[in-house]
């Protein structure tokens, strides 16, 4: 699979929002990240579907939305309008199955996401079920946090999985994600990069979107 580069407007400056998007939709990304919080499921609370919204009015890029909250079965339906993909947690409060079928019968893409204590094996009740596979590489909830290297195992394994039940699913890595951590995850199995401190703090986007592809 070729790499999909995924800069989380997370790490964005909030106030130039519009430009921020634009900036990093010219400079060559793939999807744009929304990371959603809580401040329940996660001890923070980052923004929700009106930011979402605004955010989509300057790309034409897939805005892929990673509901980090508590119920994200409550909350689906006024994402799904600006949404390409939809990403919710295993560990929620939730029906999964319902969840990522009601995703998928809005025409989107279906993401489970997993936190770092939670192993790749519990994914295989689902396999068949979801798009694309989200790996925390860090503890959710806050950007600019270092990679758990730790996690590598976990990745390789869940590609062991896709390839053993050939369920085609994207594999996502989310969470200290710069060109040295990247090439980590990619030689793991990952093929999309969420990337935030390292593109939106980068002098070069385009280089640095370049050196993570």
């Amino acid at each position: 699979m070729s790499v999909i580069v995924a800069p989380s407007i997370l790490a964005c400056n909030f106030a130039c929002l519009g430009e921020e998007v634009a900036s990093v939709t010219r400079e060559g990304a793939d999807w744009i990240h929304c990371d959603v919080m809580d401040g329940h499921f996660v001890d923070n609370i980052s923004f929700g579907s009106a930011f979402v919204e605004a955010a989509s009015r300057h790309t034409n890029l897939p805005l892929d939305v990673h509901l980090m909250i508590t119920n994200p079965d409550r909350y689906l339906d006024r994402y799904l309008p600006f949404a390409a993909s939809v990403d919710i947690h295993l560990e929620a409060e939730a029906d999964v199955p319902e969840t990522l079928r009601r995703i998928r019968a809005a025409g989107r893409k279906s993401g489970l996401a997993i936190n770092p204590h939670t192993p790749a094996s519990a994914i295989e009740p689902y396999l068949g079920q979801f798009d694309i596979l989200l790996v925390m590489t860090v503890e959710p909830g806050f950007g600019g946090q270092p990679f758990m290297e730790d996690m590598l195992p976990k990745i390789r394994a869940a590609a062991g999985l896709r390839d053993r039940a050939g369920t085609p699913f994207h594999i996502t890595v989310d969470g200290g994600i710069n060109t040295t951590t990247g090439r980590q995850c990619r030689g793991a199995g990952a093929d999309v990069l969420v990337a935030g401190t390292s593109v939106f703090q980068a002098k070069d986007r385009r280089a640095e979107i370049s050196a993570l592809r």
